[in-house]
Formats: C-alpha cells, sequence, structure tokens
C-alpha cells in the first residue's frame, strides 16, 4: 500500500525517522520563506515613508522601458514574494508527509515542561473581536500600527505639498480633501492585498501555517471591515471635494482613457459596501441568504477596481485574489461530481446523521469539515458541516450530523422522512432520490487533538459533533496501542433537551475498543439546561426515528480535486497557472501592448484580469483534467477492493442503525448528567489544576461565542494566575461562525 492510500494515522508514521536531509531542507525552506514575508511585510510598511516611495518611483521609472513596464515591477514587488512563498510552501509540504507533522505535534505535547503558545493564549475574550489569542493581538497591533503610521506620514507630506503650492484657501480645502482621498486609498489597497488570502480554502499558505479555513474567516472579517472602512473615507472625501467643486456629477461619470476612471470605482465601491453592510452580523444571522448571494457581487467589486486603477496599481493587491480564484476554480471542479449518500438517520432530537461515500486516497483528520450541497434543495446553496466521524472508521466514507436550524436543513429532513416512508410502502416500487455534492475536506493540516495527553473537550449542543470524530479517533489509536496519544479526555456538553443525548448513539465505544477503560480515562459530563428532571421515557433515547441505506452505490464518491489533497498535484496546480499567467502577459505585451501602443488603464485592467482568468482555466484545468484522469486510474486499480468493502460498509451500516440504542448504553458507563444547571467552568477547572498537576491541557470548544467566551475567560484567568504545580491550559477554538 502507497503513502496516498494509507490510513491518516497509520502506525509506520510513529516509527519513521525524517531523514537528515528531509529535515535541513525543512529548515532552509523555512528560513527562505521568513526571510521573503519579512521583506515584502517591511516594503509595505515602510512605502508610506517618503524616501522610500520617491526611491521605489526611481526604481519604476528605469523598468518601464522593460517588456512588462510599470505593471512588471509592482507585480514582481507586491505580488511576487507571496507568490514565492507560496512556491515554497509546496516544496514543503511534498517533503514533509502527514506523519511526520503528526509526530512533530506529539513531539511538542510530551515536553517535559509545559508552556505557553502565543496562538492558544486568550488575550481578548469579550469584545467586537471574540476570542482574540496572543499572536491575533499581535497581528491587530500590528496592522492599526500600520494604519496610523500611514495616515501620520501620508498627512505631513499633504500639508508639505499645501504649503508649498501657492493657491487659494478655497483650493488648499479642495487639494487638501482630494489628496486625503487618495492616501486613505492606497492604505486600502495595501489591506486588499491581504483580504482574499484567509478566504482561500485549500490555499498553500493557509496549509503551511496550519490555519484551517474556519479559523481564517475571521481574519478576513476583520480586513474586510478595515479595507470597506477606508475605501469608503476614499469615495467619501472624493465626494465631498467634488460637490464642494460644483461638479459632482461630472466627476463621478468621468471614464478616462489616461489616469484613474471615476465611474468604475464608484461602481466597485457600491458593491462593496453592500456586500459590507449585508455581512454585518445583525443581518447576516437573520438574512443569510441575503447575505451570501450579494457577497457573489465580489466579480463585480475586483473587475470594476481593475478598471478604476489600471493594471499596474491593481497587480499591488493581486496575489490574494489570483490565488483565490485558483482556489474558486478547483472548489467548481470537485462540486461537479455527484456524491453517494450511503445512509441518512433522523435520531430524536431531529438531527441527521449522513453518511457519504469517499475515495480511499481522499484523506481528512478527525477535525475536518465538509461544505455540502442537496441540489434537490437549492443549487446555490453551500453549507458547512464538521465531520463527525474518524478516518480509522472507514478508508470510504464519512460522516456528518446536521441540526435542523432553518429552512434549507427543514427541508433536507421532510425530503429524508419522505424517502423512509415511500420504502416501507412501497419497497419494489423506483423511489425518488437525494443527491449532494461535496467541497472539501478541509481543515487543519494535521490532528492537534493528538498533541495534548490530557484533552477537555467543551461542546453546545450540536457542536459535539468533532468531539465524537476525536472520541473514535482516539479510540481507534488506543486499540492499536499507539503510544503519546490522550490518555485523559474529558468531555463537557452542554444541551437544553434529553433527546439531545441520541447523538452519543453515533458513537459505540466498545465495539471499537472493547477495554478502552484500561488504556483512556474518559469522562463525560453532560448538562440539560431546560429540564429539572430525568424524562419518563428516558430508556428509549437511543432509538432513532427514520434510518435509510441505500445500497445502490454508483461508486460516486467524493472528488479528490482539493486544495488540501494530494500535495504534488495541488501544487503542481498552484505552479502552472502562475507560470500561465506571466507567459500570458509577456506575449500580451510583446505582440499587442506595445506594438499597438494600447494606453488606455482601465483596458489594460481589463486585460490583466482576463490574463489572471485565462492562464487559471487554460493551465489549471489541464492540471485538473490530469489529476482527473489519476484519480480514475487509482479508483480502477481499486475498483474489486473498493466493492468488497462498500458492500461489506452497508451492511454494517445497516446494522449499526440496529445497535443505536445498545451505543447509547455503551456510553452511559462514562458519562454523568446533571439537569437544570450549565457547566461551572471556575469549579470544573480548578478541579482539573489540582487532578491533572504540571501538565500542557489542551482545551477545545465548539459552541456558540458565548461559550468560548466564557471557557477562554476561564483559561486565560488559570494561566495568569497559575501556580507551579498547575496546569497549562491552551484554548483552541472549532466553531464555523459565517
Amino acid at each position: 500500500m502507497d503513502a496516498t492510500t494509507q490510513p491518516l494515522l497509520s502506525t509506520t508514521y510513529y516509527v519513521k525517522k525524517t531523514p537528515t536531509i528531509s529535515s535541513s531542507t525543512k529548515w532552509v525552506l523555512k528560513i527562505l520563506m521568513w526571510v521573503v514575508f519579512i521583506f515584502w511585510a517591511t516594503l509595505i510598511f515602510l512605502f508610506p515613508a517618503e524616501p522610500v516611495h520617491e526611491l521605489f518611483s526611481k526604481w519604476i521609472q528605469l523598468s518601464s522601458g522593460t517588456v512588462f513596464g510599470a505593471t512588471g515591477s509592482f507585480f514582481l514587488v507586491f505580488t511576487g514574494p507571496i507568490l514565492i512563498i507560496a512556491f515554497l510552501a509546496i516544496v514543503y509540504l511534498v517533503i514533509s508527509d502527514y506523519g511526520e507533522q503528526e509526530q512533530e505535534l506529539q513531539e511538542k505535547g510530551t515536553s517535559k515542561y509545559p508552556r505557553f503558545r502565543l496562538w492558544t493564549f486568550p488575550v481578548l475574550v469579550d469584545g467586537p473581536f471574540g476570542v482574540v489569542s496572543a499572536a491575533e493581538f499581535i497581528g491587530i497591533l500590528l496592522f492599526t500600527a500600520f494604519v496610523f503610521w500611514a495616515v501620520c506620514s501620508y498627512t505631513l507630506q499633504n500639508l508639505r505639498l499645501l504649503a508649498e503650492s501657492h493657491f487659494p484657501s478655497k483650493s488648499d480645502c479642495y487639494l487638501m480633501l482630494e489628496l486625503s482621498g487618495l492616501r486613505f486609498g492606497l492604505i486600502g489597497l495595501f489591506c486588499l492585498a491581504f483580504l482574499f488570502l484567509p478566504i482561500a480554502r485549500g490555499s498553500v499558505l493557509l496549509r503551511l501555517v496550519d490555519i484551517p479555513f474556519e479559523h481564517a474567516t475571521k481574519y478576513h472579517v476583520w480586513l474586510g471591515h478595515l479595507t470597506m472602512f477606508l475605501f469608503t473615507l476614499h469615495g467619501l472625501f472624493y465626494v465631498i471635494a467634488w460637490a464642494m467643486d460644483g461638479r459632482l456629477l461630472q466627476r463621478i461619470l468621468e471614464w478616462k482613457e489616461i489616469g484613474v476612471s471615476n465611474l468604475p470605482g464608484v461602481i466597485s465601491l457600491l458593491a462593496g459596501l453592500l456586500m459590507w453592510v449585508t455581512s454585518l452580523s445583525p443581518v447576516r444571522k437573520q438574512y443569510f441568504e441575503l447575505f451570501f448571494y450579494t457577497h457573489q457581487l465580489y466579480v463585480v467589486f475586483v473587475v470594476f477596481f481593475a478598471f478604476h486603477v489600471g493594471d499596474f496599481i491593481f497587480s499591488m493587491a493581486a496575489g490574494g485574489i489570483f490565488l483565490f480564484i485558483l482556489d474558486r476554480f478547483l472548489r467548481f471542479c470537485q462540486s461537479r461530481r455527484t456524491v453517494d449518500i450511503i445512509s441518512a438517520t433522523c435520531l430524536p432530537c431531529g438531527t441527521l446523521e449522513l453518511v457519504l461515500s469517499k475515495p480511499g486516497n481522499l484523506r481528512y483528520n478527525a477535525l475536518s469539515f465538509i461544505f455540502l450541497q442537496v441540489k434537490e434543495l437549492s443549487w446555490l446553496e453551500w453549507h458547512p458541516f464538521s465531520v463527525s466521524s474518524s478516518p480509522l472508521d472507514g478508508k470510504y466514507h464519512l460522516s456528518i450530523l446536521i441540526k435542523v436550524l432553518g429552512k434549507w436543513t427543514e427541508k433536507l429532513r421532510g425530503n429524508i422522512s419522505n424517502f423512509c416512508k415511500e420504502k416501507q410502502e412501497l419497497p419494489f416500487q423506483p423511489h425518488s432520490k437525494i443527491t449532494a455534492s461535496v467541497e472539501g475536506p478541509y481543515g487543519h493540516e494535521s490532528p492537534y487533538h493528538l498533541m495534548y495527553e490530557n484533552l477537555v473537550l467543551v461542546a453546545g449542543g450540536i457542536g459535539v459533533s468533532p468531539f465524537l470524530a476525536i472520541l473514535s479517533d482516539i479510540l481507534h489509536s488506543a486499540r492499536e496501542n499507539k503510544t503519546c496519544l490522550p490518555r485523559n479526555i474529558l468531555l463537557l456538553w452542554a444541551i437544553k433537551k434529553s433527546d439531545e443525548l441520541s447523538l452519543l448513539s453515533t458513537v459505540d465505544m466498545q465495539s471499537i475498543c472493547p477495554y478502552f477503560f484500561d488504556k483512556l480515562n474518559i469522562e463525560i459530563q453532560i448538562y440539560i439546561t431546560q429540564e429539572s428532571e430525568p424524562p419518563l421515557e428516558e430508556g428509549n433515547i437511543g432509538k432513532t426515528v427514520n434510518s435509510s441505506v441505500f445500497p445502490a452505490l454508483s461508486g460516486r464518491g467524493m472528488s479528490v480535486l482539493v486544495g488540501t489533497g494530494n500535495n504534488i498535484w495541488s501544487g503542481i496546480y498552484v505552479i502552472l497557472p502562475v507560470l500561465g499567467f506571466v507567459l500570458f502577459m509577456g506575449l500580451l505585451n510583446i505582440y499587442y501592448i506595445n506594438p499597438f501602443g494600447i494606453n488606455a488603464w482601465w483596458y489594460k485592467g481589463l486585460l490583466f484580469v482576463l490574463c489572471m482568468v485565462a492562464s487559471v482555466v487554460i493551465f489549471g484545468g489541464a492540471v485538473v483534467g490530469l489529476w482527473h484522469l489519476w484519480e480514475r486510474r487509482i479508483s480502477e486499480s481499486e475498483e474489486f477492493e473498493d466493492n468488497q468493502i462498500k458492500i461489506g460498509m452497508v451492511k454494517h451500516i445497516n446494522g449499526s442503525m440496529e445497535d443505536k440504542e445498545s451505543n447509547h448504553e455503551s456510553l452511559a458507563s462514562t458519562s454523568t448528567i446533571q439537569y437544570g444547571c450549565r457547566p461551572d467552568f471556575k469549579e470544573i477547572f480548578g478541579s482539573l489544576s489540582e487532578r491533572w498537576g504540571h501538565v500542557d491541557v489542551g482545551v477545545i470548544v465548539c459552541g456558540p461565542p458565548t461559550l468560548q467566551a466564557s471557557v477562554a475567560k476561564e483559561c486565560r484567568s488559570r494561566n495568569i494566575r497559575r501556580r507551579s504545580h498547575h496546569p497549562i491550559f491552551h484554548f483552541n477554538s472549532h466553531s464555523f461562525d459565517l
């Protein structure tokens, strides 16, 4: 069995040592990436300084006579570093396989002396940013310092320009407004260079720093607020200046050939404002579909922004946008495949459990998530769900739990219930189908829960879903006698009604590891907040309401065309389109722009965007086609094995549905249930401090923002006031907030 088809936590990974050459190469790559990043960040930070700006202007003049002209210079300095880091990251990820990363995580977790980590130490727990770690707080401070420094520097330059000029006082005011608007636009442009980086779900950059998409989303939100605030000031200052000059409508409708075109800028700003307003928390939570559909205006925003500023200014922010286009095209290709739903179960609390087919070589971990689309419900809506199964549960399937909360999930439950009724009433008649499309899986590059010997899992409601996957993952590993695994696991679960206890029946602890209590100390504390005493029918909690198995498998598993998939193919997918873009721009300049004297800024901006899209579609599409053929070849070589395992898998799932109640009973021995109360984190964490002693404790939270804030506040408090013999609590959030 080759590396691509091995289970994620294969035992061979734990005995393999990283070769010296591999380790040295990785260190060299890390150093190179840090050098390039520091150069890029320093250049952006110092750019508002007048000497740096003048030096850069001279260099632009010297390079204006080259094939790529000023656009090439801007692209090389401001976008080139991002792409160079991406190329180096690809090599780094190819050298580093999953096993080595897991081994490194476990070495950190088994450190003799517990220590604080910037990414897991919560600094802010209340306020507009939510829970903010020390590392994130440093990032916020750096961005704040940059904006403050840039505004001050540009303001001083504006005042000096006005002092050197001899205009009437009214003209001074008009000129100051226009200069201020220009400066705010330039600062916003630098923020735009970062804006698209966090939302490329399978981005090689996110994988490099091991920040999953659900965490990176909040960085996009923060950057979006900052960017749109700056762009709004940019437009507002110009509008006031034009109104003072008495030419507001004329200037708004201006579309220049040479220079910045105002009308495209107004259209781009209006699209951005519409996205910004509908993304605000009150609007987004009440009208999610409105938020989702208006956010597709990012296409209008980007295209008309290119019209507005031209190619050479647009190239300053093109790196993140290009990586996002790459990711979006790959997601489009992956989502074209219809995926088999192996089984669907409706639990007593109304939660749905779906088991989806996947190819054996598509890897994921217990903290992964997928985006799901059901075409019978909507062709446009995609919803994220945490994986509730471990990769060790089965090579050819994964499971998700879906809580019924809105119209889409209500329709899905209704369709599944109707299908089950049709199957019971007319067992020999053809039935309607439920088809799904999947994007992902995405998530952490490696399962960080394995780095902690002591784990505290805090869940609210359906937030227990990823923790069921973690428990299954740990139990499978314990059965295989793997070392360096969590030994003490405490699950704190707060739910509203006792019928939600049926979610625990999805994990059969006894069948996975019959004698787990000899190897693991698993404790489950359940808090039922809206019931004061056990219901009379508590003995029937584990029974399912509706369940159905779909045995007619067509062999359509999830596509492996995902950025978090095969490192070599995903690397080639990034490299070739970048080289193709450079090739297209070179040919365009040599055979069209330079010979024909094309000087219109907006038109060159359009050509720049078209080259980006064409390189992704043509070169990226070619890689996707070859990648797909490779997938088919691998699938055909395993077809016989797949069919045999899938047949057994369907039988196993069918049987497991009948055993849900016994699964619930097997968990009862490790669970304590308290009614009419909520977990007292101060008391719980205090008790753990005395019981577990001087160790690292991983705390993972999945639930609403209030739950995250409560746990983060207690972790921060314990870490600040800790004694020498007490543990260090490492806060980790696994919540997806859109």
